[in-house]
């Protein structure tokens, strides 16, 4: 069911996690650059960096779940983008999954509702001095090593 995810879960280390069936986002990059979303202040650490990305549905898996966030909270198609691979950070019971993707053509993305302060493209070598958010900024390195950059 569309929606059902929206949810607070608890992993098997004790944390509370957004996402009762985990969560998912998407990392695009064209080669040079990642597309990135500021997050609104009063969403989880707003005011940092990351990828758009939110709560997996009882029916969605990774990819699924991913691009539809970039819909909704980018404005993208999911028709230009091509799923690479992913990074699974598992919490015991709760994971997020990161899922490393290609831009067919130009994007453009925009803040498309109110998760979003600003999505834009970031130069690869400038992500790491950005205000991250802090599973984003903790999965940075392997994210690198995904797009072929580390």
């Amino acid at each position: 069911m569309s929606g059902d995810g929206n949810g607070w879960a608890r992993c098997a280390l004790g944390h509370r996690h957004w996402g009762r069936y985990g969560a998912a986002g998407v990392l695009i990059t064209d080669g040079a650059r990642v597309m990135l979303q500021h997050r609104a202040a009063w969403t989880h650490e707003g005011g940092t960096w990351a990828v758009p990305g939110g709560a997996r549905d009882s029916h969605e898996d990774a990819v699924t779940a991913a691009l539809r966030e970039a819909a909704e909270e980018a404005a993208l198609d999911p028709a230009g983008i091509v799923p690479l691979g992913e990074w699974v950070d598992d919490h015991g019971g709760w994971a997020y999954t990161t899922v490393v993707a290609h831009a067919l053509g130009e994007l453009a993305p925009r803040a498309a509702n109110a998760e979003s302060v600003e999505v834009r493209w970031w130069p690869i070598g400038e992500v790491a001095t950005l205000p991250l958010h802090a599973g984003f900024a903790s999965a940075w390195p392997r994210l690198l090593e995904l797009i072929g950059v580390a």
